[in-house]
């Protein structure tokens, strides 16, 4: 597995920065961590709790990631399929698919 380029984690910290803003006022800022080819995206909210939302694999491509889920049942993240049927796609629809399922709006898969 590709290890992330710098330049593909800071854009990628970027977009999902901006689509949170965008499109989740519930989120106070995202918070990503990098480890080989995996970028973990927590959401920070008000009043200091953190959710882990989802886990994406990087392709090679800065603009399709493999989609995992975080199952705070299970406490680990577990390969996804997007809302449109894919294992993969953009960031911000791994975001908006999390947060729809964590935030409780299914809207986001529309």
């Amino acid at each position: 597995m590709a290890r992330i380029p710098d330049s593909t984690k800071t854009s990628l910290h970027q977009r999902l920065t901006a689509r949170a803003r965008e499109r989740w006022p519930q989120i106070d800022r995202i918070q990503t961590r990098f480890r080989g080819g995996f970028a973990y995206v927590d959401a920070a909210l008000p009043g200091g709790e953190t959710l882990r939302l989802c886990r994406l694999r990087y392709t090679g491509y800065a603009n399709d990631w493999g989609f995992a889920i975080w199952r705070a049942s299970h406490d680990d993240y577990e390969d996804s399929w997007l809302p449109d049927g894919m294992p993969s796609g953009t960031a911000e629809q791994a975001l908006d698919t999390a947060c729809g399922l964590y935030l409780a709006d299914p809207t986001a898969w529309t």
